[in-house]
């Protein structure tokens, strides 16, 4: 299978407080949420893929194997996402020639590697900077960044996210309707809703 030169970054770094367990380690379809999104890393035809944690890191690493996990840890996880964003970002290009980035919460069960390579191919295909999943009248992750916009990325405030740049370029944004990019899971509710839909 042919790669894209597309590195992922999967942003699994939240403490998970209003939760009050790791999301991370919520079993989903009988695998956790981290291994699903590792999965569909790995399934996609990203070059590489590198997973972010920082909240609750010895829980899951106990918990999880994950020898085979690019994984890199981020001890200013309770800043903000970009913080998370900014570490893998980094390290990426530090270790590969890539000509995009993808970047995938931990807490959106319904990306796989279908939605991913979808995404990826029409980046390679359509000429626009960026590709954004379409959901609830918003633009958001699961989005793919050009690296034009790298620097943009690493200068995020710790506040900020990528829905920043993406609504800086709208011209250049492509959007994909993945109306089921608005199920996450922050709160004991959204579980329980995600395990009645199942």
């Amino acid at each position: 299978m042919d790669k894209f030169p597309i590195g992922i970054i999967i942003l699994a770094a939240g403490g998970s407080l209003r939760l009050g367990q790791p999301k991370q380690l919520l079993a989903y379809e009988g695998k956790t949420l981290l291994e699903n999104a590792i999965n569909a890393g790995r399934e996609s035809k990203a070059i590489d893929c590198v997973v972010v944690l920082g909240g609750n890191e010895e829980v899951i690493r106990k918990q999880l194997d994950l020898k085979h996990t690019w994984v890199i840890s981020n001890p200013d996880w309770e800043k903000g996402m970009s913080a998370s964003l900014r570490l893998g970002l980094k390290l990426l290009i530090t270790k590969r020639s890539l000509d995009a980035v993808l970047l995938m919460l931990v807490d959106q069960p319904f990306v796989d590697a279908t939605l991913l390579d979808k995404m990826m191919t029409k980046w390679v295909n359509n000429g626009k900077g960026i590709v954004a999943c379409a959901y609830q009248n918003t633009l958001g992750v699961p989005a793919i960044f050009g690296k034009e916009y790298f620097p943009e990325l690493l200068a995020l405030s710790d506040a900020e996210g990528a829905k920043k740049v993406i609504y800086s370029h709208p011209l250049e944004t492509m959007a994909i309707d993945f109306p089921l990019g608005i199920v996450d899971v922050d709160t004991q509710q959204d579980y329980e809703k995600l395990l009645r839909k199942s």
